[in-house]
């Protein structure tokens, strides 16, 4: 097709005892991973180059509104922010799903293994076919009208290469303690996931970069560079957290929006923490949802704190992910906030 890109990156399977140790600790990913472009960044066994290629080639209109983060950076909660916030506050139209009835979810294929997908909606079509019913898949439609609201972790480098100058952008990052703990509970709650090993195990998989969508260092590094760009809007979960309110007009200037400061205090008490795990369109519970988690880890939406790493990693796990992030952040001038 006239226009398109090609895709600068070759998948390159991992070695096999990688592969074998991956799906012992992930049984949802008999296929283990691979590794998608220069700095190793791993997508499912079973994702191919095609679609690779169509997500590097995704359609952009300058109406467009960007999400582009590393899984577990405060992704849910900056969507719904930015959604109300491009929208006029419009809380009677934020009253649906959030993916992917207001936001697309590019890479969505890309992470889940093919070979268990059809077991497991296979297995629940013939067992419980009403937990099916209305489901849609979390990509959403390239092709929906614009504006649309489009959300990635996919690296920058890997989304399409016109992106920044054509569309308003958000990179949203968080220091790697919190996420790695975020996304080992995440992984552990999912079964498209269905991770089976410690806190320990995963933070060794995480800093190896051997988990779906990780080295993530990488990615935020190369948002970072791109900071000064005018159409990217960089935001760190630790802000957010220190004065929502101040953020929410950050973001919202970006937008070329304006709101009252009473606007934003109704939009951050909607924001909160509290408010937020109740509101069933974020924090997915119920139908197809449901029947995804695995009983007895917790909930989609957690704690929204910042340092709850320090509640979990031993002394000995604290020290070597310093070190480890002390090496990944050499060259560079970007620092993450651990506590407030």
């Amino acid at each position: 097709m006239a226009g398109q890109h090609e895709y600068p990156f070759k998948l390159r399977k991992l070695d096999e005892a990688t592969n074998q140790r991956i799906a012992t600790a992930f049984r949802s990913y008999p296929n283990g991973f691979q590794s998608a472009n220069h700095f190793g960044f791993k997508l499912s066994g079973t994702a191919t180059e095609e679609q690779l290629k169509a997500a590097y080639n995704y359609p952009l209109d300058p109406r467009d509104i960007w999400l582009v983060s590393p899984p577990k950076n405060g992704n849910t909660w900056a969507q719904e922010m930015i959604w109300l916030l491009a929208n006029d506050l419009d809380y009677k139209g934020a009253a649906q799903p959030l993916m992917p009835n207001r936001w697309n979810f590019l890479d969505f294929p890309l992470i889940n293994d093919a070979d268990w997908e059809k077991g497991f909606f296979g297995n629940l079509m013939a067992t419980k076919p009403e937990a099916l019913e209305g489901a849609a898949p979390m990509s959403g439609d390239p092709n929906r009208p614009s504006p649309k609201f489009v959300k990635s972790h996919l690296p920058l480098s890997m989304n399409n290469p016109d992106l920044l100058d054509t569309c308003k952008t958000f990179y949203v990052a968080r220091n790697p303690k919190d996420a790695c703990l975020s996304f080992f509970k995440h992984c552990r709650l999912w079964k498209n996931h269905d991770f089976v090993e410690d806190l320990e195990s995963f933070a060794e998989l995480y800093m190896a970069g051997n988990i779906f969508e990780t080295p993530v260092v990488p990615c935020i590094v190369e948002a970072w560079n791109l900071r000064h760009h005018p159409n990217i809007c960089m935001i760190f979960y630790e802000e957010l957290q220190r004065d929502l309110p101040g953020q929410l007009r950050r973001i919202a200037q970006f937008l070329g929006k304006s709101y009252s400061d009473a606007e934003l205090e109704k939009l951050a008490q909607h924001l909160h923490i509290d408010s937020f795990r109740k509101n069933p369109y974020v924090n997915m519970t119920e139908g197809l949802a449901k029947e995804m988690c695995n009983q007895g880890e917790g909930s989609f939406i957690r704690k929204g704190v910042v340092g709850d790493w320090n509640n979990h990693f031993s002394p000995e796990l604290s020290a070597k992910f310093d070190a480890w992030l002390e090496k990944q952040l050499l060259g560079t001038d970007l620092k993450f906030v651990t506590k407030l």
